[in-house]
This record gives C-alpha cells, sequence and structure tokens, in this order.
C-alpha cells in the first residue's frame, strides 16, 4: 500500500523519545497511533490554518502495516496525505520514513469522522474541502 515519499506533501519531524522504544530498544507498536496523532494535528493546522475553520474528528478505523524497525533517538517524517472526503468522513493515509529518505517504516490508512458539538456525526463543511483539495492539489470529494 506504500506510495512515493514525494507523494506527500506534508511530513511532520519526530525524534524518538527513550520512553517510546520497548525492552528491544524499537519503537513500542501503538507508538505510532500517537505519531499518527502528532501527524494529524499538524496536518490539520498546516491546511486549516484557522481554529475556527478547523474540523472536529473522530477516529473511528485506523491500520497499520509495520515494515521496519525504528530504534531510540532516530528521526523519522511522519508523512499524511488526505485521500477522499465523503459528507461526514474522510480517509488519511500515512507512512513514516527515516528523516529524508525513502526509508518506510510504518504505513497505513485511517477513517476519521467529522463530529459536531454534541459529538454526533456532520458534515464536513464545504470551506474545508477546499482548503484540502487545495492543499492537496486535487478533487477529494
Amino acid at each position: 500500500m506504500s506510495l512515493a515519499r514525494s507523494d506527500f506533501r506534508f511530513a511532520l519531524r519526530n525524534r524518538v523519545r527513550f520512553s517510546e522504544v520497548d525492552m528491544q530498544g524499537v519503537v513500542y507498536n501503538p507508538r505510532y497511533l500517537e505519531y499518527l496523532e502528532l501527524a494529524n494535528s499538524g496536518y490539520q493546522r498546516t491546511v486549516i490554518p484557522s481554529a475556527e475553520q478547523r474540523i472536529m474528528i473522530l477516529v473511528a478505523k485506523t491500520t497499520i502495516e509495520y515494515k521496519a524497525p525504528t530504534s531510540y533517538d532516530e528521526e523519522l517524517d511522519l508523512c499524511v496525505r488526505c485521500a477522499r472526503i465523503g459528507s461526514s468522513s474522510a480517509t488519511f493515509l500515512f507512512e513514516f520514513h527515516g528523516h529524508g529518505r525513502e526509508d518506510l517504516r510504518a504505513c497505513g490508512e485511517s477513517l476519521q469522522v467529522h463530529i459536531d458539538d454534541d459529538k454526533a456525526p456532520a458534515r464536513i463543511p464545504d470551506s474545508a474541502v477546499a482548503l484540502l483539495e487545495a492543499y492537496e492539489g486535487r478533487k477529494l470529494r
């Protein structure tokens, strides 16, 4: 499922901390979900810079494929892109690479649902869709 590293416009640089590795000295698998959260937050701040326009999302489903281990103090590029947008949900693809390299460590897909103030699924605003499409350079809906 992996794409070329260049297919991702957004990447967040992250250094692996000691508390993120297991007894084998590699990043503990659940930490990749935390990395995804960091990357998603950075992506949204970059693509939708106004806090008032940002969409509130809940993760409905995430799949991760682990490709190669990552060790303490390594730097990763946490890459994210929006793949498609439905009425209330969006699918994001992600890949984590060794910093500045085509060095895939993990990849996957995350289905995220936009919610309203009552935490119910809600239509993603057209203004947010327009910003996402402009950033990605293609139609997403």
